[in-house]
């Protein structure tokens, strides 16, 4: 049977998929696996659910919980928190908000577990449940692996009756600490964006309200985009997958920057004042030259993925900052961070994680950094992202073949190799089995566009010949 988790959480079409009794369910075994442990839970005080226990056996479990805009997500949210309450864990639920929020809130009550529907950036019939530890830390598969056996009946947990079943509250305010604490991470404090005017494209998500409320608070002038909350639009042609639009708003409105969240905000990408794109390896490397200059940078390092471009390892190179290599997904670059420890990692798609503030990807404190750097150097966003040279980078995705042997056909390793010594030490070459799909990637960066095509297109070839 297929695993129920996938790199991030749980997805399907909401509905289809994934149901309001699987919600249920999961919700359920999270907290009898997560937080109960099966322990019988400590009453409320005065009716009001009541915060983590140091002693087991008076434990009562608290639980956050948040969601975006998808308006399957209503539904879902209510089989969340009955499957939660059913099993003695009080419920806090703090509306649509960021993904990050949720574990940010996690981490600064002391709740047992987090719970965040959203599908991030897949289209709006999709949904999602994502689960934080206490800490606001996701789980690590063991745990989900343990979760999914409880909901198949191989255990069973506690389950309360009377006055020893979950509360339901929702506070709000909560979410105004998220609000602070992210302004905290600006150098020069609140008001320190102000002379800056910024788009920024919320994708019709979770950060349609608090995206232009957190940067208004930092003193920018903020003209929204694709921010009316309306679900049912969510990611459609907008956001960090799309573009174009806020590429056009920041050249009308003549702003200084544009910013763009994907559906759940824990994504950053930026346009510069002319319309170019400043991917997740720009902003790494301009953050990472922040940092370094502030003495932030733990180690002197950064951690990316596999799939960052070759130019920000020159750059990085350049300023004497070492770079760990991790396998694709945030889940890996923050194992490593925190084995390091580290303080700045990311991924080429925006997912930037700063580990001084944020035990996950967060979409408006990377926006925060971005800005503030800006605003401390007194320099434009394209001068600012010069300091790596993007290599062209072309993406094949092989389909149809057998991915288990890439890495034993020998055809494949010569014709990798012969790529390799004619791309000699201007560029790369990446071959990636998909994890889930019948389907090899084929990765390769050039001095030139037409180079890095030429070479992608015949590994292609080999690679559907050699696997079919």
């Amino acid at each position: 049977m297929a695993r129920l988790f996938g790199t991030d959480g749980v997805r399907g079409v909401a509905n289809a998929d994934l149901t309001a009794e699987q919600a249920l369910a999961l919700a359920s075994a999270a907290v009898e696996e997560v937080a109960g442990q099966g322990t019988p839970p400590r009453q409320p005080v005065d009716g009001v659910p009541v915060a983590r226990s140091a002693s087991a056996a008076d434990h009562r479990p608290l639980v956050i919980v948040g969601r975006d805009t998808r308006p399957s997500g209503e539904f879902l949210e209510a089989a969340v928190v009955a499957g939660l309450a059913r099993s003695g864990a009080d419920v806090v639920r703090i509306g649509v908000v960021p993904t990050p929020a949720v574990s940010y809130v996690v981490a600064s009550t002391g709740a047992d577990l987090g719970v965040m529907l959203s599908a991030s950036h897949n289209p709006m019939p999709d949904n999602g449940i994502k689960l934080f530890a206490a800490g606001g830390l996701k789980l690590p598969d063991e745990v989900e692996d343990a979760i999914e056996r409880r909901m198949s009946g191989a255990a069973a947990g506690h389950r309360p009756v009377g006055a020893a079943v979950g509360r339901v509250r929702d506070d709000r305010a909560l979410v105004d600490g998220y609000v602070d604490h992210l302004l905290t991470s600006l150098p020069a404090g609140r008001g320190s964006l102000n002379g800056l005017k910024v788009v920024v494209d919320c994708a019709q998500g979770a950060a349609f309200d608090l995206a232009p409320r957190v940067l208004r608070a930092a003193g920018a002038e903020v003209v929204p985009l694709h921010a009316d909350g309306d679900g049912l639009r969510i990611n459609d042609r907008s956001g960090a997958t799309h573009l174009d639009s806020l590429r056009d708003a920041v050249r009308l409105h003549g702003a200084d920057a544009g910013i763009a969240h994907d559906g759940d905000a824990d994504r950053c990408l930026a346009v510069d004042a002319t319309g170019e794109i400043v991917d997740g390896d720009q902003i790494l490397a301009l953050c990472a030259l922040a940092l370094a200059e502030r003495g932030e940078l733990a180690h002197r390092t950064v951690v990316v993925t596999v799939m960052s471009n070759l130019g920000f390892h020159h750059a990085m190179r350049e300023a004497g900052i070492s770079v760990v290599t991790t396998p694709v997904g945030d889940r890996y670059v923050l194992e490593a961070m925190r084995a390091g420890p580290y303080s700045l990692g990311g991924e080429q798609s925006g997912h930037v994680l700063f580990l001084r503030y944020a035990g996950t990807g967060d979409g408006l404190l990377t926006a925060l950094q971005i800005l503030g750097r800006m605003a401390e150097k007194g320099q434009p966003l394209d001068e600012l992202a010069k300091v790596m040279t993007r290599l062209p980078q072309v993406l094949v995705n092989v389909r149809g073949v057998d991915r288990a042997r890439a890495g034993t056909s020998e055809e494949l390793r010569a014709a990798v190799a012969e790529a390799e010594a004619e791309l000699g030490g201007s560029g790369r070459v990446l071959l990636r089995p998909s994890g889930t799909e019948p389907l090899v990637r084929v990765m390769v960066e050039a001095p030139t566009d037409q180079l890095a095509r030429a070479v992608a297109g015949r590994l292609a070839d080999v690679v559907q010949r050699a696997l079919r």
